[in-house]
Order: structure tokens, then C-alpha cells, then sequence
């Protein structure tokens, strides 16, 4: 593949600024259960690829799924750039990589029979179906995904990737009478089919937390102290203050550029966000972004300082930064864009006790069942929750809706736990019509003033 895809770049590197081609073999399982029935179950094999092609600043982009004719898909894609170019090329600086990444499963899921995959969610299904008479009904997702990704640039870069990913999530939807409550639990992982194992306290989890919930109250509106824990904590790390470190969306707007000024102050010493592409085995981790620049950890708040931002290099170089490893694409089908990886907040030194103690009236919110942000502005609605009265976990309580401005809520963080934890959801994240993206995203504990609460 290195040759063929070299060979057709060094014809046509002289008719543009910058070539790049990328092709991608998959192989896909997804099955679905819905109540009692099984609604999908398919098993694929794809094999596409994109060009690339800068000229003047303006892109060229063309996707395919056959391989044949690359140079005419490259000189497409150089003609395409030229009728948009009327300035100067920008990207930033990086080094030349030639490298193949392989990767070990702990149970590598395209051995494993459909058969076999089915009647494991079956089971996990059933599990859910038969936890309590209040159980109406329930979703089992599973799917499965082994790509193989070739990536060549006219500057020497040439990479082959390989990239496993496996996700299952159990929805339980409980009711009594007009009360209509739902929970989730899901798992996503690059490591092999082990990890969709032995989950059914997963399944059982999400049936039992669907059930309580019928019996909580709804919370009292108002302004509280509110602890999160670290799934809460990270979506809302990941959601409110993550796409807005992206620097493509920074670039094009002028406002939110000057209020995601470097070096301005957005929490208290303590708080350090990070972005990291280079964990291993994380979702949203892989050695070379999609540009082929190598990952790397990123500080984007240290002790409550806005530090960094995100970069692909294009968004580098007009901004005079360096890049990040930041360039992501969903799949061939769209070009690389900037994107979070692996999105947290590092652990504090306050234990949970420390969070709850000297509150008198606060509430404890957990999980994300959904949220939307606009700019700065934020709503989350936990997926569970409870009071806390005394300094101690008191009754469950449901419609738990956080809102509030990013800013002022990241100022308003005034403990922050020692137990971070690294989320790895079977969702993923979505910008741009490029969804889901695998991403992680964790935080430890923490703890937050002034958090306006909606409800009855």
C-alpha cells in the first residue's frame, strides 16, 4: 500500500501545496435487541478512502469507495482546491513519520461466531426484561468495529493504523402508571471482545437504577451546593468547556476568542484540565491524528490558568501555536476537523467525605442522561440523584436539571476529589455532522457552589 500510495502523491505533489490520501478497511458488527425483540443484527465489511488536495488556502477534499483511479481522484481534488485558493497555504510544522501501529485484542471480535455475539446481548437483555414487574421495556446495543487506516502525505509521512473499538449499552425503562423513568449504562473499549463479557451487573444495574428512580421525588428548584461525581464531572468537562478549546471554532469567532484568552484566569489553583490523545487504549487515543501529527498530552487549564487549545495545523499555523494531534475524521467519508480525544479533569486532594462535609442542604448528582450547551451556556440533566443533608447522602431524588455559565461555574469549583476516573462510554462525540466519535472523558468528584437547579 506504502508504494502505490507514494507513487500516485509524487506524480501530482508539484500541482499543489499539500497532498494527502487516506484509506480505511473496516469490518462492522452491530445487533440491537428492543423489549423483547431483536430489531437489528448485520455484520459488514467496507474498504473506501479520501484525497486531500491544498492550493492557495483553499481545500480539496474527495471521498471514494473503490481504489482504482487514484491519480484522477487526486487531480479532482487539486482542481477542486484550485477554484477555492485565493491566498497563502498555512500549515504548521511537524515531523516526517513512517510507522505501522498493531494492535492486540484481549479476544479479537472478528474471530468471534454472530451467533455467539447475539445470544450474549440476548442474555444481557433478558437480564434487564425479568429484574421487576415495572420493567416495560429495555434497549441492548452492541457493536463492534476493526479499521485498518492508511495515511500518506506528500511530505514522506506514511502510516498504517489500526483502530479496534467495541461498545455495548443497556437501557432499562421502567413505569408505573403515568411515572415513566429510564437508565442507561454503557461500555465502550479498543480491547477485544473480554470486555463485552460478564456485564450483567451492568444490565441489572441499569434495570435497578430505572426502578428507584419510580420512587424518587422530584428535586426542589433553587440554588444549592452541588457535588458530581466523575461521569457528570466529565461530560461536563467534555461538553461545556472542551469544544469550546477547539481552535477551528476559536478561530472563526471573535468573541469567544477573546474570552478563551490565554492566561486569563478560569478556576482556582487546583484546577487542571487536561486533553490526551496519547493514553493507551483509550477511546479517543491513537499514536498520529488524523493528519498524521503524533498525540500528545495537552494542558489546557494548569492551576486555573487558560494554558493551550486544541490544534489541527492548519488552525496551528494561523494561529501561531504548535499543533496538538488534534485532527479527527469519523471515517473517510469527512475530512479531518479539530477534535477532543481523551478529555479530564486531574485529581485533586480532597476525599469524598471532604466534598460532603459543611453541607447543610446540597445535592449529589450522578450519571448524564442529556444536556445541551449554547456558547459559554450550559444544561445538564443528571441521570440520578440524591439530597445531601448534614454532610451525608440522604434520599434519592429525580429530575435533577444543573444550568448555569461555564465561566463562572469553573470559578465556583471549590473542591475537587482525589478519585479520578476515566469514562469510557459507548457513545461518542459529535461536531460537525462527524458522530459518534469515540472519545473518553473523566473527572474525579467535585465540588460546586452556586449551581442554579432546576425543578418543582
Amino acid at each position: 500500500m506504502r508504494e502505490i500510495l507514494s507513487r500516485a502523491l509524487t506524480k501530482h505533489q508539484n500541482k499543489a501545496d499539500f497532498l494527502e490520501i487516506r484509506i480505511e478497511k473496516t469490518e462492522n458488527t452491530a445487533i440491537q435487541f428492543q423489549g423483547h425483540k431483536l430489531e437489528k443484527i448485520s455484520s459488514s465489511q467496507q474498504i473506501g478512502g479520501n484525497v486531500r488536495a491544498l492550493v492557495k488556502g483553499g481545500w480539496g477534499f474527495i471521498s471514494f469507495n473503490q481504489l482504482d483511479n487514484l491519480e484522477e481522484k487526486i487531480q479532482e481534488a487539486i482542481q477542486i482546491a484550485s477554484l477555492i485558493g485565493k491566498g497563502k497555504s498555512e500549515l504548521a510544522s511537524t515531523t516526517v513519520a513512517v510507522e505501522i501501529i498493531k494492535q492486540e485484542l484481549e479476544g479479537d471480535f472478528r474471530k468471534i461466531d454472530l451467533r455467539v455475539k447475539k445470544e450474549l446481548m440476548q442474555n444481557y437483555n433478558d437480564l434487564i426484561m425479568s429484574y421487576h414487574p415495572t420493567i416495560q421495556s429495555s434497549r441492548v446495543n452492541y457493536a463492534d468495529r476493526f479499521s485498518t487506516i492508511y495515511y500518506a502525505n506528500s511530505e514522506g509521512t506514511y502510516l498504517e493504523q489500526e483502530k479496534p473499538f467495541i461498545s455495548i449499552s443497556f437501557t432499562a425503562i421502567a413505569r408505573d402508571g403515568d411515572n415513566v423513568q429510564m437508565a442507561n449504562e454503557s461500555i465502550g473499549s479498543t480491547k477485544g471482545f473480554q470486555r463485552a463479557e460478564n456485564l450483567s451487573s451492568q444490565a441489572q444495574k441499569a434495570a435497578q437504577r430505572a426502578v428507584n428512580l419510580l420512587k424518587a421525588e422530584p428535586v426542589e428548584g433553587g440554588e444549592y451546593t452541588v457535588v458530581v461525581d466523575q461521569r457528570l464531572g466529565g461530560v461536563f468537562i467534555h461538553e461545556a468547556f472542551g469544544h469550546l478549546s477547539e481552535a477551528d471554532f476559536l478561530y472563526e469567532d471573535e468573541r469567544m476568542r477573546k474570552m478563551m484568552k490565554l492566561g486569563e484566569k478560569f478556576g482556582n489553583s487546583g484546577l487542571n484540565v487536561v486533553d490526551d490523545g496519547s493514553i493507551p487504549h483509550l477511546l479517543g487515543s491513537a499514536k498520529y491524528d488524523d493528519e498524521g501529527v503524533k498525540t500528545r498530552k495537552n494542558y489546557l487549564i494548569k492551576d486555573g490558568i487558560l494554558v493551550g487549545r486544541l490544534h489541527s495545523r492548519e488552525t496551528a499555523a494561523k494561529m501561531g501555536e504548535m499543533p496538538t494531534g488534534n485532527a479527527r475524521a469519523l471515517n473517510y467519508h469527512y475530512k479531518p476537523i479539530v477534535r477532543m480525544t481523551n478529555t479530564y479533569i486531574e485529581a485533586g486532594k480532597n476525599s469524598f467525605e471532604d466534598l460532603l462535609s459543611g453541607i447543610s442542604k446540597g445535592i449529589y448528582a450522578c450519571d448524564c442522561y442529556g444536556g445541551m450547551t449554547t456558547f459559554e451556556n450550559f444544561t445538564f440533566s443528571a441521570g440520578e440523584g440524591y439530597m445531601i443533608r448534614n454532610g451525608k447522602i440522604a434520599e434519592p431524588i429525580r429530575d435533577v436539571v444543573l444550568s448555569g455559565n461555564l465561566f463562572t461555574t469553573l470559578l465556583n469549583i471549590e473542591g475537587i476529589g482525589n478519585d479520578l476516573k476515566i469514562i469510557e462510554s459507548g457513545g461518542g462525540c459529535g461536531k460537525d455532522g462527524q458522530s459518534p466519535l469515540p472519545v473518553s472523558f473523566g473527572s474525579p468528584h467535585l465540588r460546586i457552589k452556586k449551581v442554579v437547579v432546576g425543578g418543582k
